[in-house]
C-alpha cells in the first residue's frame, strides 16, 4: 500500500497526540487506530501497524519513567512476563474466535473503571500496602495482557487500576509499571501480526517517530503533575472509549448490542 507524504504527516501527528495521552493514562489507540482507518488502511493491517507504532512509543515512555526512578522491573518482572504471555494467548485466540464475545463486556468494565477513579479516596503519589502479593498480581496482569492481545482498547487503564487498587502503588509508579506491562503485551501482539504479514512498515515507523515524541512529552507531564493530571485523564479516556464503542456503528460492541 502506497501512502502519500501528506498522509504520512497526518499519521505522524495523530501518533504524537496518541503517544502523549497513552503515556499519561492509556487509550492512545482511540486516536491512532481511527487515524489509520481514515487514511484508508484496511482494518487488520491498521491494527497491526498500530501495534508497531504503539510498541515503540511505549518503549520510549518506559525509558523516561525508568530514568526518573519510577519503574521497578526487578520487583514487577513477573507481572510484565505475565502480560507478555497473556498477550500471545490472546493474539492466538483472536484468530480463531469472534472478538465480539469479549467486546460486549467492555462498556460495563470501562464505566466501572471510571467510577472507581471518580469516587475512590484520593489516590496518593506514595505507595501503600499491597492488598495482594506478586503471586496473585501476576496472573491478574496476565489476564489484561490476554485482553490486550485479543481485543485491546483500554488495556493501559486496566493495568493502572490493578497496580493502584490491588498492588498498592502510587499513581505515578502505577503508570510507570503499566508502561512496562503494556510494552510487553504490545510486543507480543506485534510479533503475531508480523508473522501474519499484516504490518505496513512505512506507516508504522513514521508513526513511531510521533509516538515516541508524544510518549516522552506525556511521561514527563505525568511525572510533573502526578495524580492531578493522570486521574482525570483516566476517567475521560474510559468514558470516551465507552461512548465510542456504543455510538460507532462499525464498532463490534455497537454491532453486538444493537444489531
Amino acid at each position: 500500500m502506497i501512502l502519500t507524504p501528506e498522509t504520512l504527516a497526518f499519521l505522524m501527528a495523530a501518533a504524537l497526540v496518541a503517544g502523549c495521552i497513552d503515556a499519561m493514562a492509556g487509550g492512545g489507540g482511540l486516536i491512532a487506530l481511527p487515524a489509520l482507518l481514515a487514511a484508508g488502511v484496511p482494518p487488520v493491517p491498521a491494527v497491526a501497524t498500530n501495534k508497531l507504532q504503539s510498541s515503540l512509543g511505549t518503549f520510549g515512555a518506559c525509558i523516561a519513567y525508568a530514568r526518573a526512578g519510577h519503574m521497578d522491573l526487578k520487583t514487577y518482572r513477573w507481572p510484565v512476563f505475565a502480560a507478555f504471555a497473556g498477550s500471545i494467548g490472546g493474539a492466538w485466540l483472536v484468530q480463531r474466535v469472534d472478538p465480539t464475545v469479549l467486546a460486549g463486556l467492555m462498556p460495563a468494565l470501562l464505566i466501572m473503571l471510571a467510577l472507581y477513579f471518580t469516587f475512590s479516596p484520593k489516590v496518593s503519589e506514595m505507595d501503600r500496602r499491597s492488598r495482594v502479593g506478586i503471586v496473585v498480581l501476576s496472573p491478574l496482569i496476565g489476564v489484561i495482557g490476554f485482553y490486550d492481545g485479543f481485543f485491546g482498547p483500554g488495556a493501559g487503564a486496566f493495568y493502572t487500576t490493578i497496580f493502584v487498587a490491588l498492588g498498592g502503588l502510587g499513581l505515578v509508579r502505577a503508570t510507570a509499571q503499566t508502561k512496562a506491562a503494556n510494552f510487553a503485551s504490545n510486543i507480543a501482539g506485534l510479533m503475531t501480526m508480523i508473522i501474519g504479514g499484516h504490518v505496513i512498515w512505512v506507516a508504522g515507523l513514521a508513526m513511531a517517530v510521533g509516538s515516541i515524541t508524544g510518549g516522552q512529552i506525556g511521561s514527563h507531564l505525568a511525572m510533573r503533575f502526578g495524580s492531578k493530571l493522570i486521574r482525570p485523564l483516566l476517567i475521560i479516556m474510559s468514558l470516551g472509549l465507552t461512548a465510542k464503542m456504543l455510538l460507532d456503528p462499525k464498532n463490534p460492541v455497537h454491532a453486538l448490542l444493537f444489531g
